[in-house]
C-alpha cells in the first residue's frame, strides 16, 4: 500500500519547539527519538513536557524489519552520555522523560548497566522528572533487568511490536514475543511495584483475533499501560516489511476500549500513536490519579 489515507497526513516535527529540541540534543551529542525519527507528536509531546531520548548509540546489533534504527556495528559505550543527558532534561525543564536503547547485544549486560546509570543520572541532576525506562529485551538476562529496575524508574517499558505469527517475520531472530511477554512478568516479579508498558503496531496483516489474543497475552503477565499504533514503513527498501492496511481511527477507538475493559489501566490508540506518546499522561492519569498509587 503506498498512498497514505487522509487521518495519517500531517505535518512533520517544526516550529520553535522542533528547533530547540533538535539544537539541544545535537549540541550535547544526544540521541532523540522525537526528532531523529521527525516525530508527528512531537509538538504535542514537547508542549506537555515530555521528551525521548535513545541512548548507546545510533546503530543497532539487531536489524528488525519494523523499525528505522540502523542496524550494523554499534560505537563505543560513552561514559559521559549519562550526564550529559541529566543536563539536557533539566535545561530542557521537562516533568517527563522516556529512555530508550538500542539493542547492545555485545555487551555482557546488554547495556542494562548504561542506562541505570542514565537513569540514575537523571534522578540526581532533576528529581522531580518521571523517568520511563524502554527496554530492548535485554538478551532474556533477569540479572540485567534486575540493574535497570533498581535505578528506579516509574515505568518499565519493553514493546512486543506485533502479535505472535508476524513477530517471527517483524523481529530480529534473536528476539521473541514470548521471550517479550517474559520479560515483563519478570518485572513483576523482581519488582511489583513497578509498573509495566507495552506497545502494538497493527497494519502488517494481523487479524482481529491476534491482536485480541495478543491484549490477553499482555494482561495474563500484568501488563498496566498499553500504546496501541499504525505500522508505517521506515523506507521501501527490502529491509522494512510492507504496510498490510491502514486502519481508521474507529478501529483503534474500539480496540482501546476493548483494552480497558480487559484490565488495562491506560491506554492509548490510534493511528498516529508510538510507544513514548502521551507517556506522561498514561503514568499520571491511571497511576498516580489512584488506580495504583504510584507517584512520581
Amino acid at each position: 500500500m503506498s498512498r497514505l489515507p487522509p487521518w495519517l497526513k500531517t505535518r512533520l516535527g517544526h516550529g520553535e519547539d522542533f528547533t530547540r529540541l533538535r539544537a539541544l540534543s545535537r549540541s550535547r551529542g544526544l540521541n532523540t527519538v522525537c526528532v531523529g525519527a521527525r516525530c508527528p507528536n512531537l509538538g504535542e509531546c514537547w508542549s506537555r513536557g515530555t521528551a525521548t531520548f535513545m541512548v548507546l548509540g545510533p546503530r543497532c546489533t539487531r536489524g528488525c524489519r519494523f523499525c528505522g534504527v540502523p542496524a550494523g556495528s554499534p560505537m563505543p559505550v560513552d561514559p559521559d552520555e549519562p550526564e550529559r543527558l541529566a543536563l539536557t532534561l533539566k535545561e530542557m525543564s521537562v516533568r517527563y522523560a522516556v529512555i530508550t536503547m538500542v539493542c547492545r547485544d555485545d555487551l555482557p549486560d546488554h547495556g542494562a548497566g548504561h542506562m541505570a546509570a542514565c537513569l540514575r543520572a537523571v534522578r540526581s541532576s532533576a528529581p522531580g522528572i518521571g523517568l520511563e525506562a524502554l527496554v530492548g529485551d535485554l538478551g532474556c538476562d533477569r540479572p540485567a533487568l534486575k540493574t535497570v529496575l533498581d535505578a528506579g524508574p516509574n515505568v518499565l517499558s519493553h514493546n512486543i511490536e506485533t502479535v505472535e505469527r508476524l513477530g517471527r517475520l517483524a523481529r530480529d531472530g534473536r528476539c521473541g514475543y514470548r521471550k517479550s511477554l517474559g520479560l515483563l512478568e519478570s518485572v513483576r516479579e523482581l519488582s511489583p511495584e513497578t509498573p509495566t508498558k507495552s506497545s502494538l503496531m497493527l497494519g502488517l496483516g494481523e487479524t482481529e483475533m491476534e491482536v485480541r489474543g495478543a491484549l490477553a497475552d499482555l494482561r495474563e503477565a500484568r501488563v498496566s499501560l498499553l500504546t496501541i499504533g499504525q505500522y508505517l514503513r521506515p523506507t521501501k527498501t527490502a529491509r522494512h516489511l510492507p504496510v498490510r492496511e491502514y486502519l481508521p481511527p474507529e478501529r483503534f477507538e474500539r480496540l482501546k476500549d476493548e483494552a480497558l475493559s480487559m484490565g488495562f489501566l491506560g491506554v492509548s490508540a490510534g493511528p498516529l500513536v508510538r510507544s513514548s506518546f502521551r507517556a506522561a499522561e498514561l503514568f499520571v492519569e491511571t497511576l498516580v490519579a489512584g488506580k495504583e498509587g504510584h507517584g512520581l
